[in-house]
């Protein structure tokens, strides 16, 4: 089957972040789960030291992290970023470009977006993020209401839910978006 060109040269990374509330200005990021689109047991996992204390209990609920251990044992944010930057430059091949992929992007793109640029002044995403959500959106032409977790879950997943580790997210949704690739390379590139 022939690649779209357009899609020539980049490499997608599903990306997955916990935090402790809704925005990076005022909660921290705790963890970020990332792998490759293609091969999704090629990931990476960190925590993170909290920037902040500030909390939103139902959102440190879910995520079964506590502030006080990673404060202890996560590495502190700029040490995490510089990790994930070196494992992105690992993955990606010289000349290819990493494409930030993540299901409701624009939540985990503002995190790590952020972080990159907070701690070191860089982002080798660039900067844009691939919207699962949206992407599924334009192909089928379904209303956003349709784009959940929970409605991509049951067409790609056989409902599996997510479970709250960033890691273990970043592949569900790598699967969720390799599926969704491939119906879209199902059609001819003038439809895509």
């Amino acid at each position: 089957m022939k690649q779209h060109p357009l899609l020539d040269h980049e490499v997608f990374i599903s990306v997955d972040v916990e935090t402790a509330g809704p925005n990076p200005s005022t909660y921290a990021m705790l963890s970020i789960g990332a792998c490759l689109v293609s091969n999704p047991q090629q990931g990476f996992y960190v925590e993170l030291q909290p920037a902040t204390t500030e909390v939103i209990p139902g959102a440190l609920a879910i995520t079964n992290l506590s502030l006080e251990t990673l404060a202890k044992e996560g590495l502190p944010p700029k040490e995490a970023m510089a990790r994930f930057e070196d494992w992105v430059h690992e993955v990606v091949p010289e000349g290819d470009r990493a494409v930030f992929v993540a299901l409701n992007a624009p939540f985990d793109w503002m995190f790590v977006n952020d972080y990159f640029h907070r701690f070191l002044e860089r982002n080798p995403f660039g900067h844009s993020a691939l919207d699962i959500k949206a992407f599924y959106m334009g192909l089928t032409g379904t209303r956003w209401s349709r784009t959940s977790m929970r409605q991509l879950s049951r067409r790609y997943l056989e409902g599996r839910k997510l479970t709250h580790n960033a890691l273990r997210d970043a592949q569900d949704q790598a699967e969720i978006f390799a599926k969704i690739l491939a119906e879209s390379r199902e059609r001819s590139p003038e439809e895509v």
